[in-house]
């Protein structure tokens, strides 16, 4: 199974605004309030994570994030660095 997250906001145009500086280039979205994306490497998530993390104060938007079929984890200031370094330790390849 491939790691996932989604990203969530009730603002227009916040999670385009987020990824468009996440990802360095302009992105389109067909929704404005939702966004997912799998990743076949799970470590990758640590990414998108700590970017959002790090700009929280700046968008409003809340991560769910899967690791197993149909478990779905939070993303808070609180967890991040948790689930960061679990990451680490589960996929270390």
């Amino acid at each position: 199974m491939n790691a996932i997250v989604k990203l969530y906001s009730n603002n227009p145009g916040e999670i385009s605004m987020f990824l468009t500086h996440f990802f360095e280039k302009e992105i389109t979205l067909d929704s404005d309030l939702f966004w997912q994306k799998e990743y076949l490497n799970p470590v990758e998530l640590s990414d998108i994570i700590t970017a959002l993390i790090e700009n929280i104060d700046d968008y409003s938007i809340t991560m769910w994030i899967s690791l197993d079929k149909d478990v779905f984890i939070n993303i808070t200031q609180n967890n991040a660095d948790d689930i960061v370094r679990y990451l680490f330790e589960r996929y270390p390849y």
